[in-house]
């Protein structure tokens, strides 16, 4: 009896300790959310309330860019970190130019701000992937193990991108750059810590999942007025599904130039030491 009376106890301590691991982790990833959440509830309010004397695009830029110095200013975001986000701002914006001229998407409503019909806010909703990857990096303490060669994890991720604008011209071959990120990932793992506890889990299984909620954020967004896709100029619909591949590659770009940019600043600090 008194067996079963331990066995009890301690299968009710695992259950409150792995309750609490799972509050923990949750915390952290709403704290390395934050810059995604403004933006998700700046697209909501400035719909559902119109700002006055602006164009709802321009409202949204000038949000963002508050946010991002209040980040910096309270040392919710590092300086490095800003960087990381202008080079991801940059990037969001020259795709953003290319698939809006090619009909991909659009942005129907009026803004100062917009370049050849690409308002400057859009680059911040990329921005906004690299702010999770970089601060989730610092609050979980990641590290990878068997990370491949800097030269193979850049021409892949530069064959990624490159992909986005070649398909429309030549044969789409993300099928192939899949498999060739199951390949030179297939021994990698990332390590992270909840709670002083290291957990690991296959890395291209994180990128699945990181591609997946990115889609679930992508229905909120068009659902909100971010940007429209051609099938939901007269009503919003669910974003197509195959989706999903197209932010799994994006999301192995970012985090292929997050990681080797944490790895650069990594090998210059030990230099300096």
């Amino acid at each position: 009896m008194n067996v079963i009376i331990h066995d009890e106890s301690r299968k009710k301590v695992q259950m409150e300790g792995a309750v609490k691991q799972l509050f923990h982790f949750g915390w952290e990833q709403a704290l390395s959310c934050v810059f995604p959440v403004v933006i998700f509830a700046s697209l909501a309010i400035t719909q559902v309330f119109p700002f006055p004397f602006l164009p709802r695009y321009d409202w949204l830029l000038i949000m963002f860019i508050l946010m991002q110095g209040w980040m910096v200013r309270s040392g919710l975001e590092t300086v490095d970190e800003l960087k990381v986000i202008k080079l991801f701002h940059l990037i969001g914006i020259a795709l953003e130019l290319f698939k809006t001229h090619l009909g991909s998407w659009s942005y129907p409503e009026e803004g100062y701000s917009k370049i050849f019909g690409v308002p400057l806010y859009s680059g911040f909703m990329y921005a906004s992937v690299a702010s999770y990857l970089c601060q989730a990096w610092r609050r979980l303490r990641v590290e990878l193990i068997k990370w491949p060669p800097f030269w193979m994890a850049a021409s892949l991720a530069a064959a990624i991108y490159l992909n986005f604008f070649t398909h429309h011209y030549w044969v789409d071959i993300r099928w192939w750059l899949t498999v060739l990120v199951l390949i030179l990932f297939w021994k990698t793992w990332v390590v992270f810590e909840v709670g002083g506890i290291p957990y690991r889990m296959p890395l291209a299984l994180s990128f699945v999942l990181i591609g997946f909620f990115i889609w679930i954020a992508e229905n909120i967004a068009t659902f909100f007025g971010a940007w429209k896709y051609p099938n939901q100029a007269h009503a919003w619909s669910l974003v197509d599904f195959g989706k999903v591949s197209s932010w799994f590659l994006l999301v192995i770009v970012s985090f292929l130039i997050v990681a080797s940019l944490k790895q650069i600043k990594g090998n210059i600090s030990k230099s300096k030491e």
